[in-house]
């Protein structure tokens, strides 16, 4: 697996579920690795899991300050990034006619204007014919009980991709959605009870849910050349669960 030697990577959201198993996939695949997140023992953890090429930068992307600091280290030790997977994100379950304020600025604050300060940010350093990768999620397509305002945000990421493609012509930087359905990540087990992963299972036609490593294979794919002819897309990983 050689498809991503030589690049230069960041993943926001890197230290756990799928950012943590595509760190793992980008370095098997020859990739140099950034790995950012609000956690300094989830970070240091995470960079001991991998092992080489890959170093742990503390960042929260709702923090200009933060982010400003995350790509200047990037700058002064690597000086480009050829790949960005936009992953960082958040989800809970609030109904409608429960939905607060706080709520709602929690879930847009990371998932939408944190996607979009960090790849604005993340500009200057992309060289021509990166990749970008933004977390999307089958729920931006369908209509999910309690699940309104994630979903809308993940709405948002998708119309971000389609419309960067086209800020980004000229460039020959690429913009793309990958939208994994249910996925064993430990967010997700802590998030939704046995009897609603059992539903979300039946509703695939693969009759399960996915593993990190799944949607890991599919970002190398998008952060790859195998991808160069692709901007503005979204793929799913969802098992079918979106697409039927």
């Amino acid at each position: 697996m050689t498809k991503l030697t030589g690049k230069i990577a960041l993943i926001t959201g890197g230290a756990s579920g799928i950012g943590l198993a595509s760190a793992k996939r980008f370095v098997a695949e020859g990739a140099f690795v950034y790995i950012s997140g609000r956690r300094k023992d989830v970070i240091d953890a995470a960079v001991a899991e991998i092992g080489a090429n890959v170093r742990g930068i503390q960042a929260d992307i709702t923090s200009q300050d933060d982010l400003d600091r995350l790509f200047s280290v990037i700058k002064s030790e690597k000086g480009h990034l050829d790949i960005l997977f936009a992953n960082a994100g958040v989800g809970e379950l609030v109904p409608l006619g429960e939905i607060s304020s706080k709520h709602f600025d929690y879930t847009f604050d990371i998932n939408v204007k944190g996607t979009l300060f960090t790849v604005q940010k993340a500009l200057p350093l992309l060289k021509p014919g990166s990749s970008v990768i933004l977390t999307g999620s089958t729920v931006g397509v369908m209509g999910t009980p309690m699940m309104s305002v994630y979903s809308a945000s993940k709405a948002a990421v998708r119309n971000l991709a389609r419309s960067w493609a086209q800020d980004l012509r000229g460039t020959t930087i690429r913009v793309n959605v990958l939208s994994p359905g249910a996925t064993k990540t430990d967010k997700v087990m802590d998030l939704l009870n046995p009897e609603i992963l059992e539903g979300l299972a039946n509703g695939a036609p693969l009759g399960r849910v996915g593993d990190p490593t799944e949607t890991a294979a599919v970002a190398a794919f998008l952060a790859s050349d195998d991808s160069s002819f692709m901007t503005g897309s979204e793929i799913f990983v969802d098992g079918g669960y979106a697409q039927i």
